[in-house]
């Protein structure tokens, strides 16, 4: 930024959407530089006002400009080769020769559009190598990221690093110390950022970034920064790349011992929207029950799912169908609408309810259901289940209107035992007494970020998003409108619930706020 004055003391900048502020000259009439880092590609403006030392200002001057998207990874191995395949191909930079330890046709992260990934057995024999450096100048700007499970956490372990003469130029992995927790971690230089809590079987993504702009490490697990930013001096000659070990004094250690899939080295700043994208998978719809029809007590699935069986006390009712006008023929019966569609579940209080005839997610990881639900009552006597899946024991998770509290409550045990102690959520909400469109509930469980949200009307505050480490697996099936209850079944729902969404997956809170409506959600990317 300059100015043809020689009066100029500051210049007064804004970029859209940030960063905007003030920069001084060293002297008066002085141009100014400052760093700029676009956070997304497109159109952009800067506008800038010269003021002097007596403090008037000019006029703005305006800069339009359009930042290009960034530059494709300089080095990428989706390591989704062929079994028996003796190297990675690349889908840039150059072929990784594949040791002896490593298998490769292993399963991917769901969700991700890898087909399959590596397994590297944590020998001296379980590494890949370009035998050529991923990065070439380790001083200047990269980013390395890869998808990982490990098969143990108690141990230090490299997912990726580069040889800088007898020792790791960087090195993104997972680390352990004496009495402390496993964490991810990314070494730069000598500097290290920890965070994340690394589960043994379980996929995760990592991205390890270092800005020679501003000399900062930085580390994202599953697209979210965690631990704590620090500045780095990363020094030596650039060495060769190594996938699963990495180099210390006059040989390699600490060799990782797991899965490993889609690794990438990027030679530029790789910005916040870009490591939530990287780490994104897509949901999968595993049912949708449209509760329209039953035939011979059977509500279908929309796909070739399992039915739910309906049971003693649990009818389909269906709206109008149009034939007549009760207001036009007082003959016409009024029927009432239905919740959504052209019909919706109606259950008893006492017996009625509706179940799949096997589990439909997996507790274990990752899953989204959704439901609409109106009750019956205005003051219901007791608590009402209108979801659940359950274990041998237990319920895996539930959802019941707690009348006490007046709201709803998603109900996560931690353990399938009778009387675990249980993580509750709650939205207060008033019983619909019949009136009105009811509900829309959205259950969430992020196993990446260890948190449960439960969604009303496409809403979850804080008093409906806990923290939840390690869902377990439930084999029961999906019931509709009861719960166990000790060594039974309880908390039967009185009233009429329709649209039943269940998703394998994080849906985002757009996607959350589609459900109910009798249409698809658009699964789309964050």
């Amino acid at each position: 930024m300059d100015s043809p004055s020689d009066d100029v003391v500051s210049y007064v900048y804004d970029f859209i959407g940030g960063p905007h502020g003030t920069a001084r000259a060293q002297s008066p009439g002085e141009a100014v530089t400052i760093p700029f880092l676009p956070l997304k590609s497109g159109p952009n403006t800067l506008t800038v006002r010269a003021v002097d030392r007596s403090g008037r200002s000019s006029g703005e001057s305006t800069y339009r400009f359009y930042v290009k998207s960034g530059r494709a990874p300089v080095a990428h191995w989706k390591l989704d080769d062929a079994a028996g395949a003796t190297s990675a191909d690349a889908e840039a930079g150059t072929d990784a020769h594949a040791a002896s330890g490593v298998t490769f046709g292993s399963s991917a992260p769901e969700g991700t559009g890898l087909t399959s990934t590596a397994t590297l057995d944590g020998s001296s024999h379980g590494y890949l190598t370009p035998d050529t450096p991923a990065v070439a100048d380790i001083g200047e700007t990269f980013a390395v990221s890869a998808w990982v499970r490990p098969a143990q956490t108690d141990r230090n372990m490299t997912v990726a690093s580069q040889d800088a003469g007898d020792s790791a130029g960087f090195a993104l992995g997972l680390r352990t110390r004496d009495g402390e927790a496993p964490a991810w971690s990314f070494t730069v230089g000598g500097a290290r950022i920890s965070g994340g809590a690394p589960e043994t079987g379980e996929w995760t993504h990592l991205l390890g970034l270092y800005d020679a702009e501003t000399r900062v490490a930085q580390l994202y697990v599953n697209g979210r920064e965690a631990g704590t930013r620090t500045q780095a001096a990363p020094a030596g000659e650039a060495g060769a790349f190594q996938i699963g070990r990495a180099r210390d004094g006059n040989g390699y250690h600490d060799r990782w011992r797991g899965g490993l899939g889609d690794v990438r080295v990027h030679d530029r700043v790789v910005v916040p929207a870009e490591a939530t994208e990287l780490a994104h998978r897509t949901p999968r719809l595993l049912g949708h029950w449209s509760l329209e029809t039953a035939r011979d007590g059977d509500s279908p699935e929309q796909g070739s799912g399992s039915p739910l069986k309906l049971s003693e006390g649990a009818a389909i009712h269906r709206g109008p169908d149009g034939s007549c006008l009760p207001d036009l023929d007082p003959d016409c019966p009024a029927v009432p609408y239905a919740l959504v569609g052209d019909g919706h579940l109606t259950l008893d209080g006492e017996t009625g309810h509706a179940a799949t005839t096997g589990p439909v997610l997996d507790t274990s990881d990752s899953f989204t259901i959704g439901v609409v639900v109106r009750l019956a009552d205005t003051e219901p006597e007791q608590p009402m289940t209108v979801l659940s899946q359950g274990g041998e024991r237990t319920d895996a998770f539930k959802v019941r209107y707690q009348p006490s509290e007046h709201a709803w409550q998603l109900v996560m045990p931690q353990r399938d035992e009778q009387g675990a102690p249980e993580t509750v959520v709650a939205q207060v909400a008033m019983a619909d007494g019949g009136e009105g469109d009811g509900h829309r509930l959205a259950v969430v469980y992020d196993d990446a970020t260890d948190q449960v949200r439960l969604y009303l009307d496409g809403e979850a505050g804080p008093a409906a998003t806990a923290d939840f480490a390690n869902g377990w697996p439930s084999s029961g099936p999906l019931q509709i409108g009861r719960a166990r209850t000790g060594d039974g079944w309880g908390e039967y729902l009185r009233g009429d619930v329709d649209e039943v969404h269940a998703f394998a997956g994080v849906l985002s809170q757009s996607d959350i706020q589609q459900l109910g409506f009798g249409t698809e959600p658009c699964l789309c990317s964050w």
